[in-house]
């Protein structure tokens, strides 16, 4: 967009900001400094900074997860709900030793995928710029753009002394937000559990609009393969939609409340109830969460355990239970993300934890008693390393784990281990 039409548009914000505070006490006060700024300030001062300055102040005096989404970051933000942008599709990392950056795992079907790239590739120029020193984001920025647009990578595979220039076309890149255990060898997910042919697993790491569609689908699979119980994982899981989590609740229960927000004086603002069509029922069902499980992950748990239609197993969860809205300022003007209401369990207990909340105080997702499982830091730092090895697609290699891999072992991953053991208990019961 030209500065001119910018400079337009926060005139304009300014101007409507004015009017609807003239009447206003702390309107009035606010409008006086911004022009004692404007008149007296010895550095040069822009109304557009100035404004979001002011816009800044206000949303930090309220809670953690309030905040004024400014229109250089709105894009950005907007692919984080959306879960998808322009790019090349695959996922990086810069290696601890030589800091160079390397393909974590390409992403099926994309264009990254498509032109041959493949995990252990070092990324060493992007349209002819040296990536040493790049943080991860602004290599990601740089590979990202409008799809259509080509760029140029050049390419350094494991197996080879010499790079390669690498073209690829963008394209709209949709990241899955519903995986599996392992890779099949098209590289697609496999959702059986490794090992337990009868046991589902499915992970959800965020919850965005098509999450649900993506669970059903994968469901509708498991069911045909004749699984026989579900893990559904949402340890790490920070949230996402409310939208989403109820849809998600509603795959797995036929009738009663899944989820109600309230106001700031306690009233219910909405009841959300499930319905009966489409539902997945007929096999038992653990939900594993942790201290990170956040949010829109929290909703699902809560309300397939107080609906007993799973037991939960894992730790305590985070305790968000707020609902933000996403409010307009002014077309290019950016957007405040207010939180306006809190959400409650079906058994009408409270799921967000206040700032001055202690441990004993009634706030996010226990788990079930007799399926509460601790990892310390350096248990979690393993299970972390272990899940990403195991995430990682290799064409033409053998997929699959290696023994250390084995989330499924009590020793790598006891809260999996406890919760495959609650389900074949489950399957020899029925």
């Amino acid at each position: 967009m030209p500065r001119r039409n910018i400079n337009l548009i926060v005139a304009l914000t300014v101007v409507c900001l004015m009017c609807a505070v003239r009447a206003s006490r702390y309107g009035r006060v606010l409008t006086y400094a911004m022009n004692q700024i404007s008149l007296r300030s010895l550095e040069k001062t822009d109304q557009h900074e100035l404004l979001e300055g002011a816009l800044e102040g206000m949303m930090n005096q309220l809670d953690d997860y309030s905040a004024y989404i400014s229109p250089e970051v709105l894009a950005e933000f907007q692919e984080s709900l959306d879960k998808e942008f322009g790019g090349v599709g695959i996922e990086i990392r810069i290696e601890p030793d030589t800091k160079e950056l390397t393909v974590a795992s390409p992403l099926v079907g994309t264009p990254a995928y498509e032109a041959g790239i493949r995990a252990g590739d070092k990324v060493l120029r992007i349209d002819g710029e040296s990536t040493q020193g790049l943080s991860l984001q602004d290599a990601a920025d740089r590979m990202r753009g409008k799809p259509g647009d080509p760029v140029t990578l050049t390419i350094l595979h494991p197996d080879q002394e010499e790079p390669t220039d690498v073209q690829i076309v963008r394209a709209v890149i949709r990241v899955d937000t519903v995986l599996g255990d392992t890779r099949n060898a098209d590289g697609s997910w496999n959702y059986f559990l490794e090992g337990h042919d009868r046991i589902g697993y499915l992970r959800v790491n965020s919850f965005g609009e098509k999450t649900d569609a993506e669970l059903a689908r994968a469901l509708r699979w498991l069911i045909a393969q004749d699984m026989q119980a579900l893990i559904l994982d949402l340890r790490n899981d920070p949230g996402g939609m409310l939208g989403a989590a109820i849809r998600v609740c509603d795959l797995f229960i036929d009738s009663g409340v899944i989820v109600t927000t309230r106001r700031r004086d306690g009233q219910i603002r909405e009841a959300f109830t499930a319905d009966k069509k489409d539902t997945f029922s007929g096999f038992p069902m653990a939900v594993l969460v942790n201290n990170f499980s956040a949010s829109a992950s929290e909703i699902v748990a809560a309300c397939l355990q107080d609906h007993q239609r799973a037991v939960v197993v894992g730790q305590r969860t985070f305790g968000k239970g707020t609902v933000q809205e996403l409010i307009e300022l002014e077309p290019g003007g950016g957007m405040l993300k207010l939180t306006t209401a809190s959400y409650w369990r079906p058994s009408g207990k409270n799921i967000h934890r206040h700032r001055d909340a202690d441990e004993d105080d009634d706030w996010g997702v226990t788990p079930n008693e007799g399926y509460e499982v601790e990892v310390d830091e350096e248990q979690f730092a393993k299970l972390l390393s272990a899940r990403l090895r195991r995430d990682v697609y290799k064409p033409n290699y053998e997929n699959g784990s290696s023994s250390e891999d084995d989330l499924s072992d009590p020793q790598v991953d006891p809260q999996l281990a406890k919760a495959v053991q609650y389900a074949e208990a489950a399957i020899g019961s029925r």
